[in-house]
């Protein structure tokens, strides 16, 4: 990385989408904060409030008043997670880009294992998960989920759904994200991979979800994943549209599906 090379660290953002996340959302940013000191003096923790219905909103104002480098940003209205993650994307200021889910299923700590990969040939360090700590089901259709997005849409990673990546800001100046569903982590690793955006894979811990309760694993909520699935492999693939574009759609714009935490790391 050049900064590295001239003796100076890159710059860090770390963000969270949360919703309804509470429970968990002040330990992930105290722990962000101090990951990101020891990594870099130029950082910034963010967390995107998905119009939770809880106290989420209100912690993490606290939070923000307590410590200068973090910042909240409330949707008045749920977007979904992939315009939670498109806001937080949009709102990084930093060099690097980190993010994770704000339901502590991953240890913010990690994100050093990640920065260690991010040389000047890497432009996204991915996570993938070295056991899934879920119930049977939900680590049944993961594994089907994963291996049929990973078939159909030619993607060259693990775990195409591990919510634990660093990425080169700078990528978003090739890569145009729309998707407000779960199903933005397709599409942002498609979209890396057809814009020759240099991945490495890093393995990371999965933790148990010790609050709140996943709304993925119901009929509807499958139904519209595969649709949406659909609509974006005959994008994607078929008529291979939207591989690279140089800004970001505008996050602020209505019509986001319900955020119900990402597909099936949920």
């Amino acid at each position: 990385m050049s900064d590295r090379s001239a003796g100076r660290a890159p710059s860090l953002s770390i963000f969270f989408p949360a919703f309804n996340d509470a429970g968990t959302i002040a330990s992930l940013v105290i722990r962000a904060v101090q990951v990101a000191t020891r990594l870099t003096d130029d950082y910034e923790v963010i967390v995107v409030n998905d119009g939770s219905a809880d106290a989420t909103g209100e912690i993490i104002d606290e939070l923000a008043r307590t410590y200068p480098y973090v910042r909240a940003v409330h949707h008045p209205k749920n977007r979904g997670y992939g315009g939670a993650l498109r806001t937080g994307f949009a709102s990084a200021t930093k060099d690097l880009v980190a993010y994770t889910d704000g339901d502590a299923q991953y240890d913010p700590a990690e994100f050093e294992q990640l920065w260690a990969r991010m040389t000047p040939e890497v432009d996204i360090v991915n996570g993938y998960k070295i056991a899934r700590s879920d119930p049977m089901h939900r680590i049944v259709i993961g594994r089907i989920y994963h291996h049929m997005v990973k078939l159909l849409f030619n993607l060259p990673v693990r775990d195409v759904d591990c919510d634990f990546r660093l990425v080169r800001r700078a990528a978003f100046d090739r890569v145009h994200l729309v998707r407000d569903t779960g199903v933005i982590c397709v599409e942002m690793m498609r979209k890396f991979h057809q814009a020759g955006l240099r991945i490495v894979e890093v393995p990371v811990n999965h933790y148990h979800r010790a609050h709140g309760r996943s709304q993925f694993f119901n009929v509807r909520r499958l139904f519209w994943t595969a649709i949406d699935l659909t609509r974006l492999w005959i994008t994607l693939v078929v008529l291979r549209r939207g591989s690279a574009r140089v800004l970001f759609r505008n996050p602020t714009l209505p019509g986001a599906a319900p955020y119900r935490r990402h597909t099936p790391d949920q």
